[in-house]
């Protein structure tokens, strides 16, 4: 299954060039949430959407780099270790205050807890976690009913830290 930018739009107006794959204007609101189609096809749409969005924003280009990298890691592991939530999607949420992002990819769960691996020379798999891991300041997983939410936050303190 191939999924197109017309298969991803969450409005039924008529396209502009403001909207992004999923339909929204990028820079608009506090925060954005997509539900995107579980499948692989939506991880560039997916990453593309952040990086618009964030740099609508004003974020700065080192930021949104590490968001790419952090969105496109986390939801292909949801995509291979996990299940989908109801109705077949992934969920990804991502906030920015200043330069300060915080990204979060939700999905209903899977046999394991999602934890870094120990580093091994020859492995082919299992890097993201560690990726994230060293580019965020600050990461964690939250359970929640038969959901699971890998989040990071990225270019300065986290909300979740200072209580803000």
């Amino acid at each position: 299954m191939s999924l197109t930018n017309d298969d991803l739009r969450t409005s039924a107006d008529e396209p502009s060039e403001a909207v992004d794959a999923f339909g929204l204007e990028p820079g608009s609101g506090s925060s954005r949430t997509i539900r995107a189609p579980w499948h692989t096809s939506s991880v560039p749409l997916l990453r593309d959407a952040v990086s618009d969005d964030l740099r609508a924003r004003g974020v700065k280009r080192e930021v949104i780099d590490e968001a790419e990298l952090v969105v496109s890691e986390l939801v292909t592991n949801s995509l291979r270790h996990a299940t989908p939530l109801t109705g077949d999607v992934v969920r990804v949420h991502w906030k920015a205050r200043g330069d300060c992002v915080e990204v979060e990819v939700t999905d209903g769960g899977g046999a394991t807890e999602p934890r870094p691996v120990p580093e091994a020379a020859w492995r082919t798999s299992g890097r993201g976690l560690r990726i994230v891991r060293r580019l965020a300041h600050e990461w964690g997983v939250n359970r929640r009913d038969r959901q699971v939410t890998v989040w990071a936050a990225l270019g300065g303190p986290s909300r979740r830290r200072v209580g803000g």
